[in-house]
């Protein structure tokens, strides 16, 4: 169960374990199995804790660290609000698909409906942060997609494709979790306060295993991709060059086996070359939702889509998008072909006038059919 329900007293020394110096997760969970909890811990004598861990740590553990009063105080006064929850390694709810990991957190803030950490019908999409139009609408689609068909999306809140993922389920009316590398107190990056609210408002989740006012550190992100990865059955990268943290998160779900797939692009893109290795190691290439579908459906406990949505009363899903006009002959189209084009580059594979087809393309662009990158590039929207 949450810890909404225990002590302070409890609360306060959980805290204390978790900040002392010195005191990782690894070295305090050698002491919670020697002790039995966190009194316990700071109960044993100084003789009983040398057994388990260096004269060091022995030492600061009989000293509360600077802050702890205040921390726990504002702890206290954020678990009072109704959808605040604190859980622990052990609880009731805690991610089976965490607990056996060797660093897994110990102690999680939850700002949100705690039943969705125990979705295991989830996939997990992460990207780079700086992605193409294109890589941004694949995010957004192949989320709501996965998401009509019944399955959580998890992904970190960065901006880039994981604000798309979010976004993506929340268009499908399912289930989305934000693993955040802050506190859960702070919004990073702030312009995505107003997303973190849409994600509690709709029955999602947003989780931390750091204490209040932690603030973005560096370190910290690549830490919450092995969370990230844990909690779904697989995980989609969308858009990732070869120094990313996307593919870190990939390789963790792969040494968890988990089920790990990625989009391929143009072979000139940057963005592509992180998804092309992921490939080349056995990832799976996959150019739509039925593609993920198909090897995640043994895996799946209930492939029943979320009861809100159209799906689930078998209707079709609706779009406010326009109805597309578009002709599988549509000569612009057929020249723009899978990868970005400049406008002289469409003139001539054309042959159109300037006006001509700069009308043509304004068009499709209302359309929806393609997007407009900067410096006059266009490129065409792959639809999920």
């Amino acid at each position: 169960m949450p810890l909404a329900g225990h002590a302070p007293d409890e609360i306060a020394a959980w805290l204390r374990l978790l900040q002392t110096p010195g005191c990782g997760r690894q070295r305090a969970r050698q002491l919670l199995a020697a002790f039995g909890s966190p009194e316990g811990v700071f109960a044993a004598s100084s003789v009983a804790q040398r057994q388990i861990v260096g004269e060091a740590l022995v030492q600061a553990l009989r000293t509360p660290p600077d802050g702890l009063d205040a921390l726990v105080d504002a702890t206290l006064d954020w678990l009072a609000r109704p959808d605040h929850h604190l859980l622990v390694l052990g609880d009731e709810g805690y991610p089976r698909g965490w607990m056996h990991m060797p660093d897994s957190p110990l102690l999680l803030h939850l700002h949100g409906e705690p039943r969705r950490l125990d979705d295991r019908d989830a996939v997990a999409i992460v990207g780079s942060r700086h992605p193409t139009a294109g890589g941004t609408a694949l995010a957004r689609e192949f989320a709501a997609g996965l998401g009509r068909e019944g399955l959580g999306i998890v992904s970190g809140l960065a901006l880039g494709i994981d604000a798309a993922a979010h976004l993506g389920a929340l268009d499908a009316g399912a289930p989305t979790v934000a693993v955040i590398g802050t506190g859960i107190d702070r919004c990073y990056p702030r312009q995505h306060e107003a997303l973190a609210a849409r994600i509690v408002a709709s029955g999602g989740l947003i989780v931390s295993e750091h204490v209040l006012g932690t603030g973005p550190l560096a370190p910290h992100f690549p830490q919450r991709n092995r969370l990230i990865a844990g909690l779904a059955l697989g995980t989609l990268v969308v858009e990732a060059a070869l120094q990313s943290g996307s593919l870190i998160t990939a390789r963790l779900a792969l040494e968890s086996n988990r089920e790990v797939f990625a989009i391929p692009g143009p072979i000139r893109s940057p963005q592509s070359r992180g998804c092309h290795r992921l490939i080349r190691d056995g990832a799976r290439l996959v150019e739509s939702v039925e593609d993920i579908l198909e090897d995640l459906r043994p895996l799946r406990r209930a492939p029943a889509p979320p009861a809100d949505t159209p799906a689930a009363h078998g209707e079709a899903p609706r779009s406010d998008a326009p109805e597309s006009q578009e002709s599988p002959d549509d000569p612009i189209l057929q020249a723009l072909g899978w990868s970005p084009a400049t406008l002289d580059a469409l003139q001539a594979r054309t042959g159109w006038p300037t006006p001509e087809l700069q009308a043509r393309l304004l068009e499709l662009e209302l359309m929806e059919e393609i997007v407009r990158l900067p410096g006059q590039i266009f490129q065409r929207q792959n639809r999920a």
